[in-house]
């Protein structure tokens, strides 16, 4: 089981995910309204790389406009990407 994460570092990373980009804001306010309470290490490892792209290239992959290449085709972030594109929670 992964370790989950701490508040603290869990606050940090919604300052992070920040977006000057309305469009973004509501995906990632959706993400986490969703997924907080089980958000693990992998998780915001994941995130944190999808927040270094520029606003126009994370809503380029939020919309399914491209796919992850190169460095960001990783596990950790097609994992969250997917939890991010979602339009309804995931069936437990």
């Amino acid at each position: 089981m992964e370790p989950a994460l701490h508040p603290t570092e869990l606050s940090r990373l919604k300052w992070r995910c920040r977006r000057g980009l309305l469009e973004n804001d509501l995906f990632v306010e959706r993400f986490f309204q969703r997924h907080e309470a089980t958000l693990t290490v992998r998780h915001a490892t994941g995130l944190q790389a999808l927040m270094d792209l520029a606003d126009n290239d994370l809503l380029d992959l939020l919309l399914a406009r491209r796919e992850p290449e190169g460095e960001l085709n990783c596990p950790e972030v097609t994992e969250v990407l997917a939890m991010l594109r979602a339009r309804t929670p995931a069936a437990a």
